[in-house]
Formats: C-alpha cells, sequence, structure tokens
C-alpha cells in the first residue's frame, strides 16, 4: 500500500541531540505534507539536556522525546535517509534506498554555544531539504 505522504528518517548513533532536532524541525517545517521520524543505532537512555534547551530557544519542546532504536522498518518506510555524521554507515542495516551524510559534530560534552550552532546548522539544512521535498513532489 502506498502511503501519501513521504517520510524522512534521521539517523545517528544516540539519537539524542542532531537526529531528535532534525526531526523536530522538519516536522515544524512540513506542516503536515511529510513527516520525519529519527532513530539511533545505540539509543542513549534520554535527550540530550543541552539539546531540550536549545530547541526550547526555537521555540520547540523536545523534553517529551525519547531515543529510538533504529529499526528495519523504519527503513523501509523512508522515502528519504539522513544520517547525521557519527559514523552510523557501518552500524545502520543495509538500507534499499540512498543515504545522505550530513556530517555534523555530536552536541555530547560540547558547551552550549557549540549546541546552539548544530542546532542552527540542522534548521538551515533542513529548510532546505523540505524546499528541496516539496519542489520534488510538484513534479509529479
Amino acid at each position: 500500500m502506498m502511503r501519501e505522504k513521504k517520510q524522512v528518517l534521521f539517523i545517528c548513533t544516540h539519537n539524542s541531540g542532531r537526529s531528535q532536532m532534525a526531526e523536530a524541525f522538519f516536522n515544524r517545517y512540513a506542516n503536515g505534507g511529510a513527516k520525519a521520524v529519527s532513530a539511533g543505532t545505540h539509543p542513549a537512555d534520554k535527550l540530550n539536556p543541552l539539546a531540550i534547551e536549545v530547541m526550547k530557544e526555537s521555540g520547540i519542546d523536545v523534553s517529551r522525546q525519547r531515543p529510538k532504536l533504529l529499526t528495519a522498518e523504519m527503513l523501509d518506510d523512508a522515502d528519504v535517509i539522513i544520517t547525521m555524521g557519527c559514523g552510523v554507515d557501518n552500524a545502520c542495516p543495509a538500507a534499499p534506498i540512498p543515504t545522505i551524510d550530513w556530517g555534523l559534530a555530536g552536541p555530547e560534552g560540547q558547551p552550549i554555544e557549540k549546541v546552539r550552532q548544530i542546532r542552527d546548522e540542522i534548521d538551515s539544512r533542513v529548510k532546505r531539504l523540505v524546499a528541496w521535498m516539496d519542489k520534488e513532489s510538484q513534479k509529479v
């Protein structure tokens, strides 16, 4: 059965920072026209507190989000897969669609100023991704 909405899967190792931020930004900017989910190859117990804080500064509350384990079903459901730059390619199951790596530094152990820079870079890239997906969907 074919889905109406395109789905993006953001993957990183712990699913506690970068991929969670990307999921939240994508779902905000896509306005229901597409959906994002995120997962990790070795999920953490909880989100990075600084990731929660910097997302609140952007008006998005991710405090109720929980890290999720990457599953084969998530890979199967994805139309676009983006890894966040933490070497997950070697840990991810083979995906039937191309994977884009954004090569972003992780927020773990970073000062809040650096976490804000990571957030802003994710925000910028997600905006470009949503615009590209909107343009691609109009070609159909």
